[in-house]
Parts: C-alpha cells; sequence; structure tokens
C-alpha cells in the first residue's frame, strides 16, 4: 500500500503546473515553475531571466500546486504543498523529453530554463468532499 507522501506526491504527477514559494531579500515571494516527479523528486524548470531560482536552490521552500481549474463536475478538489530542500538539478535527456517543450518567452525575454529538484520532506493536501482517493491529510518524512 503506498504511503501518504507518495500518495500526495503522485497528486503533483496529475498537473504540469505549480507555484514555487521562498523568501527573497526577507520578503516572501512565489513564481510559477514546470514540474514533473521522478523518483520521488519534483523537478522544477523555471526561467533563469527572473533570477528565482537563486533564491530557491540551496534553501527550504514550498511548492504546491491544484486542480482547481481542471476539476471535472462531479471531482473533488484538491491542492498539495510539499515542502523540502531545493538544489539545481541537471535533467538527464528523458526527464527534458518529460518537461515538453519550453515557451519562447517569459516577461518579453527569451526563455532560459533553470532546473532544481526538491525531495519533499513534509506536505499538506486538502480536498473536498471525500477527497482524493482518500489521501491522509498530512505527512512527513525522515531523510
Amino acid at each position: 500500500m503506498p504511503t501518504a507522501e507518495q500518495r500526495a506526491v503522485d497528486l503533483l504527477s496529475r498537473t504540469d503546473y505549480g507555484r514555487i514559494a521562498t523568501s527573497m531579500r526577507a520578503l516572501p515571494f512565489l513564481a510559477f515553475a514546470r514540474h514533473i516527479v521522478s523518483e520521488g523528486r519534483v523537478l522544477l524548470r523555471m526561467p533563469g531571466s527572473c533570477g528565482y531560482h537563486r533564491a530557491c536552490a540551496g534553501g527550504v521552500v514550498a511548492y504546491g500546486s491544484d486542480n482547481l481549474g481542471s476539476a471535472r463536475p462531479g471531482e473533488s478538489l484538491w491542492s498539495v504543498q510539499v515542502v523540502g530542500e531545493c538544489a539545481a538539478h541537471e535533467p538527464t535527456a528523458a526527464e527534458l523529453e518529460r518537461f515538453g517543450p519550453a515557451p519562447l518567452l517569459v516577461d518579453g525575454e527569451p526563455f532560459e530554463p533553470v532546473y532544481l529538484s526538491l525531495r519533499p520532506r513534509f506536505g499538506t493536501v486538502h480536498s473536498t468532499d471525500t477527497g482524493p482517493d482518500g489521501l491522509e491529510r498530512h505527512f512527513a518524512s525522515t531523510p
């Protein structure tokens, strides 16, 4: 039987984009990212031109996604957040293929991807109705 952590990460694998949260110059901020799930890690692709990856790599971040805009009628709504250490990542050819095509521009500038890896250590799942797949609401794991 899958652990609560595995089920929560599975929810992330059902979406393509999410938001990463950390602090920059002592202020909180959110940035969008494309993600894939690989071997229990959440791999992120972000625009390098924004510089947000510098505040994320080497620190603890939160990353979240949801199905709020994609749920079908009658389907439970869910939102998941995972927290863990973030590091720079060099994707394999297979991972690059899974990320799919990159945008041409971000904020009017050519898109130059930066890749990060997040290994979830804690997470929270919130859902409406009976919940997605009967998930437990919180999980934590040890390194």
